[in-house]
């Protein structure tokens, strides 16, 4: 069963959340901010991170892919903790290997790969009075995939009311390059992990109630995921 905390909605990010961000749930600046002006001034790409992995090795998984249907930049690693990096680290959990996990009150995602480990990634998680916890699955996945705001945010935000019939695919895509589509029961439950640009969003709460990674990390989780996969919602 989700548990939902508080008044959870639906969708994906809140971005009147963060009085830092900018006003509008799409103005998505990060999509479209270059890389190369950031990694210019870190000037650091021989040094390691506290994490041990150097700023050329981050640079590298996290840089622009630019084969895809809309190409992606590189993510500012300047702007992105390192402790956020995607890892492998030990994880004991009996759940079976492919299960994903979200951790909320830490900002992690894990993706079980048995024998006591996890690959790990940074994530943004529900913001206050939109965390829940639970066990779903992935019912569905989807590659640039349309959105369409639920009921719940056009009341909230009816600046996205434009989109009620869907938003194609695209940089400026709230659900970015890969989406995976939370069920239950065999019913969607609204909530998504889904693919961002947006790399201050990381370790931050300021969701609806969806998880978000960077596109880079989100690509090599979805490439692991079958449907029907386990996601399991820790209490935040």
């Amino acid at each position: 069963m989700i548990t939902n905390v508080g008044n959870a909605g639906a969708g994906t990010v809140d971005e009147n959340a963060d009085g830092r961000r900018r006003a509008g749930v799409l103005d998505r600046r990060s999509f479209l901010v270059g890389s190369a002006a950031g990694l210019g001034a870190l000037g650091l790409a021989g040094c390691a991170t506290s994490d041990g992995m150097s700023v050329a090795e981050a640079a590298k998984i996290y840089g622009p892919v630019p084969d895809e249907k809309f190409p992606i930049p590189a993510a500012d690693i300047s702007k992105f903790d390192p402790k956020y990096y995607r890892r492998t680290v030990r994880y004991d959990t009996k759940e079976a290997a492919g299960t994903i996990i979200v951790d909320p009150s830490n900002f992690y995602v894990y993706r079980v790969e048995g024998d006591g480990s996890a690959t790990r990634y940074g994530a943004n998680v529900g913001r206050d009075g939109f965390r829940w916890s639970g066990d779903a699955y992935v019912g569905r996945k989807a590659e640039w995939a349309t959105w369409t705001p639920p009921k719940e945010m056009i009341r909230r935000q009816p600046e996205t009311a434009k989109y009620a019939r869907g938003m194609p695919g695209g940089l400026e895509n709230p659900l970015g390059a890969r989406t995976l589509y939370l069920y239950q029961n065999g019913a969607y439950t609204l909530y998504t992990i889904y693919a961002s640009s947006d790399v201050e969003s990381i370790g931050s709460g300021i969701t609806s109630g969806c998880v978000g990674l960077l596109s880079q990390d989100m690509m090599h989780l979805y490439s692991r995921t079958p449907v029907k996969t386990k996601v399991v919602v820790l209490p935040a």
